[in-house]
């Protein structure tokens, strides 16, 4: 398998997701065997946004790969200001081998890519966060034997990681329940997509606001609320989102056998303290899986 690009999750097909994980889950059962993946390779990071498990896996995984990896921060300014996204992307170009980009906007990512004549990298837009959706689709094979047996449901509010799951799962074929506040779920546009891509590999797709429409479930993964409160007070969010915590109760309701989380949690809002650092919580797992997955990737890009 060799990709060009990691964009977007609907521009992967069920083999490519299926063979990535399969690869993400290879190299870290043996990441002595892709030791000299990128040497003398070179991977510029562009980060717009603050990061945690984004900037330290990316980092620390290039080095596992024998690769070097750098880092431009925000003191850069955000893309398309200070010079256009085109004269950015041929300027990395020139000395990069990859381009991973953190960004804000999914149109910096597709003018990156549009422009670079390197592979490129979607760390993460408004729109998608393929990265942590991949790491979290090797962590579900690593908790369940048959992915599209799963029964897998996202609690809270629609965003970026919410849109990547629904459409990696509906790719894989794997039942999806998107559970969220009126008027806080995905575009129509985004759940569209993902319900053309559900149709044809035979996922059942359900989105609702009610939380009794559950049903059974076998991994439910939440986020944090406050990132779409921007323009709202704390306690307006909390008090339209309270029905919608996942805690103890709902794993007890939906027979759930793991809970899932991106991180940073906000908890006691869209997670209990108590859940989160229960033995259902694989969000450690999740978090590890992040440097293996986008390791993939980027072996993928030099098969």
């Amino acid at each position: 398998m060799s990709l060009q690009n990691f964009l977007a999750d609907d521009q992967l097909s069920k083999q490519q997701l299926l063979d990535l994980i399969a690869l993400a889950i290879r190299i870290k059962a043996k990441p002595q065997d892709y030791q000299n993946v990128l040497a003398g390779k070179s991977v510029a990071m562009i980060f717009e946004k603050p990061s945690l498990r984004t900037h330290v896996s990316f980092d620390i995984g290039i080095n596992k790969l024998g690769g070097h990896a750098l880092y431009l921060g925000q003191q850069n300014g955000k893309l398309g200001e200070r010079e256009r996204v085109s004269d950015y992307a041929k300027n990395l170009s020139c000395w990069a081998d990859v381009i991973v980009a953190r960004v804000f906007s999914h149109n910096s990512i597709q003018q990156l890519a549009e422009h670079a004549s390197v592979p490129v990298v979607n760390a993460l837009c408004d729109s998608y966060h393929p990265c942590q959706g991949l790491a979290d689709f090797v962590t579900l094979a690593e908790n369940f034997d048959d992915l599209s047996a799963v029964k897998f449901a996202y609690v809270g509010d629609g965003n970026n990681v919410s849109n990547s799951l629904m459409i990696m799962a509906a790719t894989l074929g794997m039942d999806f329940t998107l559970c969220c506040p009126p008027g806080h779920g995905p575009s129509a546009e985004m759940f569209n997509k993902a319900l053309k891509i559900a149709e044809q590999s035979g996922a059942k797709l359900i989105l609702t606001s009610d939380v009794s429409d559950l049903g059974q479930q076998d991994a439910i993964y939440t986020d944090t609320w406050v990132s779409m409160g921007d323009d709202t007070k704390v306690e307006d969010i909390l008090a339209k989102f309270m029905p919608y915590q996942v805690n103890h109760q709902m794993m007890t309701d939906t027979g759930a056998k793991i809970v899932m989380h991106c991180q940073p949690a906000h908890l006691e809002e869209e997670i209990t303290t108590e859940l989160f650092d229960s033995e259902l919580a694989v969000v450690f797992q999740q978090a590890e899986n992040r440097m293996w997955a986008q390791n993939a990737v980027l072996v993928s890009f030099f098969q």
